[in-house]
């Protein structure tokens, strides 16, 4: 009787923990009418999405569109890529306000948004207090099923050089925002490497360096910044980072320049995410609104640009009225000169 009992529960165990099949049919023929069957996601195969630059000349309704866009697609996350305000300014009620009218916008997603700096969000020792007090640390790295994830502050200089970086920058802007923008391209701001580059620090290269040290046995790793430091020449690049991943697999993603473009280097794939609201070059195809999605299976990352003008919803139209917004300056240029 213990026996029968025995063999019985572990039957019942046994049909209670088999998972169904993802697909069954009844046919019984040779030929079937499909390629080969589905066999479901692996376990280990998931998606997420990255957006581009919001700011630096913000196009309104733009990044609303794309968090509904978002919704449909259905990413387990959301990555930022940086420039998440306007910023430039030592007046922390502004900041406020303006954080407060990005976490509303992005608040609406269904997945969880992982916040980056940018130039904008970070242009000022002040703003970069308020960051750490809103946000918390403006470098950071998480592991999600196995797959490493490396954020990185590209703005991530001394104070008094940041201050420095700071004036000339504001010199400039007031120049070009009174149409002079020949004279402001002669200013400081235009001769300093940092304004394309960026720069990490010593103690950032060496914490990411402890970081990858510690995860050993990662399957992937994504490194995130917002401008292209590893285009940066001398101290402050990325070459420390990329000498810990030198023998990993790892794909490299920054903004900044709004136009989005592909490089492989070190025999990786760095990718310069363009926009996703933010200020357009009306003479660049490559400038354009899009977000990528991302979806990472056991052979490597699967990576998918997709524009916000081609993200239909069920009644094939853009969420939000999209239709009536312009998500590439280049194109709507040529239209309205048609």
């Amino acid at each position: 009787m213990r026996t029968l009992t025995l063999c019985f529960t572990v039957a019942l165990i046994t049909a209670c923990t088999q998972q169904p099949k993802p697909f069954s049919h009844q046919l019984t023929t040779d030929h079937k009418p499909w390629t080969y069957e589905p066999s479901g996601e692996p376990a280990d195969q998931f998606t997420f999405a990255v957006i581009g630059d919001l700011n630096s000349g913000e196009r309104a309704g733009v990044l609303e569109v794309a968090v509904e866009q978002l919704n449909l697609l259905r990413p387990e996350f959301i990555l930022s890529i940086g420039d998440l305000v306007e910023g430039g300014t030592e007046d922390t009620a502004q900041l406020k306000r303006e954080y407060d009218f990005f976490d509303e916008r992005v608040g609406k997603a269904t997945a969880p948004v992982f916040h980056l700096g940018g130039n904008h969000d970070l242009t000022n020792p002040v703003m970069r207090q308020f960051w750490e007090k809103r946000y918390g640390k403006r470098y950071y790295n998480f592991v999600y099923q196995n797959v490493l994830f490396l954020m990185l502050d590209s703005e991530d200089f001394e104070e008094a050089r940041m201050w420095e970086i700071y004036h000339a920058r504001r010199k400039a802007i007031a120049l070009i925002d009174s149409g002079r923008r020949a004279e402001a391209e002669q200013t400081d701001y235009f001769k300093m490497p940092e304004r394309v580059t960026g720069q990490i620090s010593d103690a950032q290269s060496a914490y990411f360096e402890k970081v990858i040290a510690e995860h050993p046995d990662v399957r992937w790793t994504f490194v995130l910044m917002h401008k292209p430091v590893w285009q940066r020449e001398g101290n402050g690049n990325l070459d420390r980072i990329e000498a810990a991943l030198a023998k990993r697999h790892y794909t490299v993603l920054n903004g900044h320049l709004h136009k989005y473009s592909y490089t492989e280097r070190h025999e990786r794939d760095y990718i310069m995410v363009a926009t996703t609201g933010g200020g357009q070059d009306p003479n660049s195809d490559m400038a354009f609104d899009h977000v990528m999605l991302v979806t990472v299976t056991p052979q490597g990352p699967s990576l998918a640009n997709l524009r916000l003008d081609g993200i239909l919803d069920k009644k094939a139209a853009i969420p939000l009225r999209g239709d009536t917004l312009c998500f590439q300056a280049s194109r709507c240029r040529r239209e309205l000169e048609e």
